[in-house]
């Protein structure tokens, strides 16, 4: 018995160091992709430019030299070696996203991981498994459902409103608003999209299903770099097995991010439980849950409950789109609102415009706007799509060629050779990634002040050469959302969520810049923190007091 474990761990050590062997010699034997295409020096060997895309404090000025020195097209390198296509080109995102998507699957090692930890949801599926998803969900994340969830939206607001006043009421404080706007977000997703209050906002109450869905995002970067190791370990048996490997790997880490993800699956199966439970009861029942049976999993189960056999979705996907939901809908929203107030703080006249812009629509419409009129307030539309024009909370995105590709571009780009490249070859298996930031703001497309904030711009009048780039975005004209069946499904959930806030706090509340300094993460959702605390926690203190 005793051989037993020393032989499986000369397995897994013989595996691994054969692969690590394979990696470092494989891109000097196999003929190199994108050779013509100019790039900047990778910084190590083994490492390549990745050091630089998950430098926090960095990251932002990596990608603006990447795009000013190289365009629209350029390589970067991955570990030990590899070749990357980095790519902003409009034709070229449109082919990978839309005309193309089934050759561009998302990333595979990047895919695996979350996989593991979020299960088979949207965000994990690529094929015929996830358009039969897309199919199911889409109707769920309508118009109408929109506007059943706006009164429920607007109940969790006003104890955000309460809950700051009783903080203010005695004058200015300082105050971290990201908190707030992360609990907030929380109990939104919580009450809209999976029919469950994590936090009541008005008092501190918390049990441990919440504190996972809280730690759920944040404990992730303390593990991803184990997806090296993913080629191998998914090879390592079933499921089961598997789990059973990590339970002796001797790390505190790992261990805490098991439990939470545990809590997290275990939370999310009992919700699913319960919400089955109240439909088969009948509409009483579900007039006395959280969400009244119009949040998104109670939609979603009544219609899968009714869906013909083949189109039903198992309880293991049903479970994906749960922690899918929290992954997805919290901290881009949370982050992105936080990014809207800090705005409004450093552009006053904005501010004070938007306040009277609200209070005036409150005067005719209530406090409580119903879902058209929130929506389209013309000027808060216009910061909303600023702001997720030029700060989206992903900055990129990857895929993966799954043949060989040739991909078009709109704009050629010059060679090292000194030729003009119309066109790329990339072959399969080749990382690509996708820049979405930098279509975003390129000032081909978007003019010389494409780089300034500026709301006006969405109220006069937008460019010819926006609607002449055809950028491949289900929402502006933007990439913050990407395009084709890959596209955020929840964009119009969100949109809601930030302008009933935004709305609440505007009119109740004025925002300044605080003491305490703010400097904003590169990231995979791009975050606030302290500028003076070397840690990087989350955080963004901002000085708040009632509005006159």
């Amino acid at each position: 018995m005793l051989d037993q474990p020393i032989s499986l761990l000369y397995l897994v050590t013989s595996a691994l160091l054969a692969h690590l062997v394979w990696q470092l010699t494989r891109n000097y034997i196999l003929p190199a992709p994108f050779k013509d295409l100019s790039g900047p020096p990778a910084g190590s060997l083994w490492a390549g430019h990745i050091l630089d895309l998950l430098n926090r404090s960095e990251g932002w000025q990596f990608f603006d030299d990447l795009t000013s020195t190289y365009g629209t097209a350029s390589k970067l390198r991955g570990f030990f070696g590899d070749t990357w296509l980095h790519i902003y080109d409009p034709k070229a995102l449109h082919h990978i996203f839309v005309k193309d998507q089934d050759k561009f699957p998302k990333n595979n090692l990047s895919n695996q991981f979350a996989t593991l930890l979020f299960g088979k949801g949207l965000l994990t599926t690529d094929g015929d498994e996830h358009r039969k998803q897309r199919k199911m969900l889409n109707p769920v994340f309508s118009g109408a459902h929109m506007r059943a969830l706006t009164p429920i939206f607007h109940n969790i607001t006003s104890k955000l409103v309460l809950a700051i006043k009783s903080r203010v009421e005695d004058g200015e404080k300082e105050m971290d608003v990201l908190e707030w706007m992360g609990r907030t977000a929380l109990e939104l997703v919580g009450q809209g999209a999976l029919g469950h209050s994590f936090d009541p906002l008005i008092a501190e109450t918390q049990d441990e299903f919440t504190s996972c869905v809280k730690l759920f995002t944040a404990v992730l970067p303390q593990v991803s770099h184990l997806r090296v190791l993913l080629p191998i370990v998914t090879r390592l048996g079933p499921a089961w097995f598997r789990r059973r490997l990590l339970d002796l790997v001797p790390s505190a880490q790992i261990r805490r991010v098991v439990k939470i993800v545990d809590v997290v699956d275990q939370g999310c199966r009992t919700l699913i439980e319960s919400k089955k439970a109240a439909l088969m009861g009948g509409d009483e029942e579900l007039a006395t849950a959280v969400g009244e049976g119009k949040d998104v999993m109670s939609v979603l189960l009544r219609a899968n409950m009714m869906a013909r056999e083949e189109d039903k979705l198992p309880d293991d996907v049903l479970l994906g789109q749960m922690t899918g939901f929290i992954v997805a809908g919290v901290d881009t929203t949370s982050n992105s609102m936080s990014r809207v107030l800090w705005l409004l703080c450093e552009h006053k006249d904005v501010q004070a415009k938007l306040r009277a812009e609200v209070r005036e629509a409150q005067e005719t419409y209530g406090v409580d706007m119903p879902y058209d009129q929130v929506m389209n307030l013309p000027y808060l539309d216009a910061i909303c799509r600023e702001t997720l024009r030029l700060y989206a909370p992903a900055n990129h995105t990857t895929r993966g060629a799954g043949e060989d590709v040739i991909l078009p571009l709109q704009n050629p780009v010059r060679g090292k050779s000194g030729n003009m490249i119309s066109e790329i070859v990339v072959p399969k298996g080749a990382t690509v990634i996708c820049n979405l930031r930098a279509c975003n703001m390129n000032p081909v497309i978007w003019g010389e002040d494409a780089k300034e904030w500026k709301p006006e711009r969405w109220l006069n009048g937008l460019p010819k050469t926006v609607d002449d780039a055809h950028i491949p975005g289900i929402y502006s004209n933007l990439m913050t959302f990407i395009s084709g069946s890959h596209s955020c499904i929840g964009f119009k959930f969100s949109q809601l969520e930030m302008k009933v806030v935004l709305t609440a706090l505007v009119s109740n509340f004025k925002f300044e810049t605080s003491s305490i300094p703010t400097a904003w993460q590169f990231a995979g959702i791009a975050f606030p923190a302290r500028a003076d605390d070397p840690t990087r926690a989350p955080k963004m203190f901002l000085k708040v007091s009632l509005a006159d």
